[in-house]
């Protein structure tokens, strides 16, 4: 009978030390690279997962990053392959599902950090810059969740009256204006100032509300409504 693999039992057992702590211990419990390791080991059984794992975290510059890295880009690095890559966008996209479903369950007014959490979760590092619309109903619960355009990695078109239309006729009594910054830095630029007072003006002839036109970065977020830039 043949010996068993040592490098396969020490694997297993880490792998079993590394459920145990996530178990126990929760949410902190594991470090970023070990988290992505775990989860690829469940895509890929067989094989030493935590050298993956510490290079996609360098290739993607982080977690965040690595998390909303496009499928393309992942199998780009060496060992990904559709079913790893897969691994990585569920656990994305679950993430996402739970900060969207906090924003969903109240008047998002009332409850602005989940708002900012879903955004930062959802945009923050998008590689691309990319408009969207938030439309409130007259209780300021969220009603649509649309992404309007996407630009180059520097600029995105949004169309007044597209805006407007949009919001017309879904019936919305106020909308939030969100985009990001790929560039990382959140600061409004004189584009992104001058196309949310056009908004503004057109909504209020109609009875739309602008509630904020917020900017999204990995650095953070700006407000231009807590600015007094609307």
């Amino acid at each position: 009978m043949a010996d068993s693999d040592p490098a396969a039992a020490d694997n297993h057992g880490h792998r079993a030390r590394l459920r145990e702590r996530l178990l126990r211990g929760g949410d902190e419990a594991l470090l970023d690279h070990e988290l992505i390791e775990y989860l690829l080991a469940l895509a890929i059984p067989r094989r030493d997962t935590k050298p993956l794992a510490k290079a996609l975290l360098r290739e993607f510059g982080g977690i965040g990053g690595l998390l909303t890295a496009d499928a393309e880009a992942l199998m780009r690095v060496s060992g990904m392959g559709e079913t790893s890559a897969a691994a990585i966008k569920i656990a994305r996209a679950a993430a996402v599902r739970l900060v969207q479903a906090e924003v969903a369950a109240r008047p998002v007014l009332g409850n602005w950090q989940a708002l900012l959490d879903y955004l930062r979760a959802d945009m923050a590092h998008h590689v691309i810059e990319r408009v969207r619309v938030l439309h409130l109903n007259s209780r300021n619960m969220l009603i649509r969740d649309e992404v309007m355009s996407e630009g180059s990695i520097d600029q995105a078109q949004v169309h007044v009256r597209e805006v407007i239309r949009r919001a017309i006729d879904l019936g919305s009594a106020a909308i939030i204006l969100v985009h990001n910054h790929p560039s990382g830095d959140p600061s409004p630029s004189r584009a992104d100032i001058e196309i949310t007072k056009a908004i503004v003006d057109a909504g209020k002839g109609l009875g739309i509300a602008v509630h904020d036109h917020l900017i999204v970065g990995t650095s953070g977020h700006v407000s231009l409504r807590a600015k007094g830039l609307m």
